[in-house]
């Protein structure tokens, strides 16, 4: 036969449970890592170095940020630091000035 809990959280923890839902809803970023290769000020040498790592790393995609007045090139996009030293470590090869960097990440 079956026996009706007496002490369940059951409606507390799905009220619970759907708040969180529509705030992941309402989210499209989250923070995360990637690996910024240049800065600075230069258009043509940041599209330069994009060109060279497109080239030198073809699996790793790139892109040239515009952030007034510096462009960035950055490459990757990772969750955690720890899986973008993996990556890092290949960038680092060709580019000694590279670092990691914390970055949003869109949420499609």
């Amino acid at each position: 036969a079956y026996v009706e809990p007496l002490y369940t959280v059951n409606k507390k923890l799905d009220a619970v449970l759907d708040s969180i839902d529509r705030i992941n809803l309402n989210r499209k970023f989250i923070e995360g890592y990637t690996i910024q290769v240049y800065s600075g000020m230069k258009r043509e040498d940041a599209l330069s170095v994009k060109k060279q790592l497109t080239t030198s790393i073809p699996k790793l995609e790139s892109e040239l940020q515009y952030v007034q007045p510096n462009y960035r090139v950055k490459t990757g996009k990772y969750f955690t630091r720890l899986e973008a030293e993996k990556d890092y470590e290949k960038v680092k090869q060709y580019f000694p000035a590279a670092i990691v960097v914390p970055d949003k990440i869109a949420i499609n």
